[in-house]
C-alpha cells in the first residue's frame, strides 16, 4: 500500500468509527472530497450542512446544491447574518474565530435535527502553516477534522479527488468574501457585493485563481491577485482597460494589480 492509499484508508476508518456525521459543506475541493468519502463509507448516515451568509457567493451555494443532488446526499442549508455577529463587521485579526464560532454552532444544531452528534469540517495539513484563528473555534466546539487527522495535504486531496472522478479536483481555492478585506476595514454588505461582482467579472474573462482584495474605506482600492501564469494576460491592453472600467462601474475608486500574484491568506502578511 502506498503512502496516499494508506492516508485514504486511514480517513475511511476514522469515518467508519463515528457511524454518522454532518459535514460542513462549502463546495470547495476539501469539503467536497470529505463529503464524498463520508457518503461512500457511511451511506445514508451522512448529511451535508451549508451555511449561507453575506460572504458566501450565490455561485458557491448553487454548486453545493448540485453536488449533493448528484451524489444523493441529504443537504441542509442554514442562513446566518454575519453582519449581526458581534465584532464581525469590525474585521479584527481574529474575525474568522468570531465567525466560525457562530457558524459551527449553527451547523451543530442542524445536525442534531437529524439525530447526528458528530460534525466534521474539511481543513487539511496545509492550513496548519498559515494564521487560521477559525481552527481554534473548531477545536473549542469539538468539531472533527478528518483530513488533518489522516495527514492529507491539498495536493493529495486533489489527486485523490481526480481518481474518484470528482469535478472539484482542479477547482481553484476559494474562501469566504470576508477574507478579501484588509484587517480593520469595515465589512459591509455593499462592499461584499462589490467584491463578489468584481470576481465574477474576472471569472467571466477566464481568470480562475483570483482574489479581489479591498483596501481603504474612503477610496475603495481594489488589489487584484491572479495566478502567476495570468499576470501577462491581465495586462493586455483591451483586457486591462476593460477590468478598470468594470471595477470602477462596480464602485471601486482605484484598481491595482498585485505583482506578487495570487497567494492564499495574503492579508495575513501584515500580521507576521
Amino acid at each position: 500500500m502506498d503512502k496516499l492509499e494508506y492516508k485514504l484508508q486511514r480517513l475511511k476508518a476514522q469515518l467508519k468509527s463515528i457511524k454518522s456525521v454532518a459535514i460542513a459543506y462549502s463546495s470547495g475541493v476539501d469539503s467536497s472530497f470529505l463529503l464524498k468519502v463520508a457518503k461512500d463509507v457511511l451511506c445514508n448516515n451522512v448529511i451535508a450542512v451549508t451555511v449561507v451568509s453575506e460572504s458566501f457567493t450565490g455561485r458557491e451555494e448553487e454548486e453545493t446544491i448540485q453536488f449533493c443532488r448528484e451524489n444523493d446526499i441529504v443537504h441542509e442549508i442554514c442562513y446566518v447574518n454575519q453582519l449581526n455577529i458581534d465584532g464581525f463587521s469590525d474585521n479584527p485579526p481574529n474575525r474568522c474565530y468570531i465567525c466560525k464560532k457562530v457558524i459551527f454552532e449553527e451547523i451543530k444544531m442542524a445536525a442534531l435535527k437529524y439525530g447526528i452528534e458528530n460534525v466534521a469540517e474539511g481543513s487539511n495539513m496545509d492550513d496548519m502553516a498559515d494564521y487560521r484563528p477559525g481552527l481554534r473555534a473548531i477545536e473549542e466546539l469539538g468539531i472533527l477534522s478528518p483530513l488533518r487527522e489522516a495527514g492529507l495535504y491539498k495536493s493529495e486531496i486533489r489527486l485523490l479527488s481526480e481518481q474518484m472522478g470528482l469535478y472539484t479536483y482542479n477547482k481553484p481555492s476559494c474562501a469566504c468574501l470576508a477574507s478579501r478585506f484588509a484587517y480593520g476595514e469595515q465589512i459591509t454588505d455593499e462592499k461584499l457585493r462589490m467584491v463578489e461582482a468584481a470576481e465574477e467579472y474576472l471569472y467571466s474573462l477566464g481568470f480562475l485563481q483570483i482574489r479581489v482584495r479591498i483596501h481603504d474605506l474612503k477610496y475603495k482600492i481594489a488589489r487584484i491577485e491572479v495566478s502567476e501564469k495570468d499576470l501577462d494576460r491581465i495586462l493586455i491592453k483591451d483586457i486591462k482597460f476593460g477590468i478598470i472600467e468594470k471595477l470602477k462601474e462596480i464602485g471601486f475608486s482605484y484598481v491595482t494589480l498585485d505583482l506578487g500574484g495570487y497567494r492564499s491568506g495574503s492579508m495575513n502578511e501584515v500580521l507576521k
